[in-house]
């Protein structure tokens, strides 16, 4: 049996704890390509999302390619975050953990433990953060419906205050009466007009929203309050076949003008193609080609990043020629061993604990 000397040991964490620092800063220049990618839009190549292409060109699982661009866009808010992990001094699981509950307000007390917490340690005072989020959160909830009212004067004047999502509901329906009263209608014959053509019978939009108000009533008394299922859409779904598409001597075979036959394409793609300006044609092999809105040809699959020479060594190399210097006590933690009191922690440095 080999026998390793407790030097040989420290030189080996060393080695570990220096090499996830260089790769922690290399995250941060990951971030900010990604968060430039994003901006740009240039995922928009029939994928639904960043992250979608990020799980298809980079080979992610699609929820790490999802956090990767959710911290990537919270560190454009962040600089202090995205500096210290670009020097390597916290680790992108760090990063990952505090980027759920920082603000500009609260980035600087939150690198603070970010520096001298375990990652563990740092999840724990983030749950602890969350959960007096959603008491504050609830609290406000609550004090947003005690305060609802509505106020009926003798001369029928009406004055109320509603929780966000009820007033939204009746701005959608009070909007949608207003279409229903004025846009579609045309101006009556006879009617009398102005200079300009413009009907003498024109209300003024707080008149249109009290003759709204007033359908809406009648509309509520007429068909009943009920209010039906949430979630109802109106939807026209064709149901075709696919032996109808694929057996070109099928009855109801449907084939387009120069012969070819049709596509078949998930929704998305469908999407793509006959609302977001993408081309599809079959080429005289048989295979399908598709070209982005400004005609330049979607290209096929490529094939995996080369890596050539040694890419720690790289890596390195590259650090140094930025000036970034990096050893085995750059990311290290301020802990010293003593017990996380996680009530003190989240007291001192949450704003709202001491109300929550």
């Amino acid at each position: 049996m080999q026998i390793h000397s407790p030097f040989d040991l420290d030189r080996l964490g060393d080695e570990i704890a220096e090499l996830s620092a260089h790769l922690d800063a290399a995250t941060a220049r990951l971030l900010a390509l990604i968060r430039e990618f994003d901006a740009r839009r240039g995922w928009n190549t029939g994928f639904r999302s960043c992250a979608a292409w990020l799980s298809w060109r980079v080979g992610l699982d699609l929820g790490a390619a999802r956090e990767r661009v959710r911290v990537a866009r919270a560190l454009e808010t962040l600089p202090l975050f995205a500096q210290a992990l670009a020097c390597g001094q916290v680790s992108y699981a760090k990063v990952r953990a505090l980027t759920r509950v920082a603000t500009p307000e609260t980035e600087a007390r939150l690198l603070a433990v970010g520096r001298a917490g375990t990652a563990a340690q740092v999840e724990r005072i983030v749950r602890g953060w969350r959960c007096v989020d959603r008491k504050a959160e609830a609290r406000e909830a609550a004090q947003r419906h005690a305060s609802r009212a509505l106020h009926v004067y003798q001369d029928v004047v009406l004055r109320g205050r509603l929780e966000p999502e009820t007033g939204a509901v009746l701005l959608q329906a009070l909007a949608a009466a207003r279409e229903s009263l004025y846009h579609r209608t045309r101006v009556p014959v006879g009617a009398t007009t102005g200079p300009e053509g413009v009907s003498a019978e024109t209300s003024t939009v707080a008149q249109q929203q009290a003759d709204a108000l007033a359908l809406l009533a009648e509309t509520a008394l007429h068909h009943g309050l009920d209010p039906g299922a949430s979630g109802e859409r109106y939807q026209v779904v064709v149901h075709v076949d696919a032996q109808v598409l694929a057996d070109p001597n099928h009855p109801g075979q449907s084939v387009l003008e120069d012969g070819a036959n049709l596509a078949l394409l998930c929704r998305r793609h469908h999407r793509a193609v006959h609302e977001e300006g993408y081309q599809v044609a079959r080429g005289p092999d048989g295979a399908l080609r598709f070209w982005r809105p400004d005609g330049r040809p979607l290209p096929e699959v490529p094939p995996p990043a080369a890596v050539l020479g040694d890419p720690i060594k790289a890596l390195r190399v590259c650090h140094d020629s930025q000036g970034l210097r990096v050893n085995a006590r750059t990311a290290c933690a301020g802990w010293l061993g003593e017990r996380l009191d996680l009530g003190w922690a989240i007291d001192v440095l949450h704003p709202l604990a001491q109300r929550a």
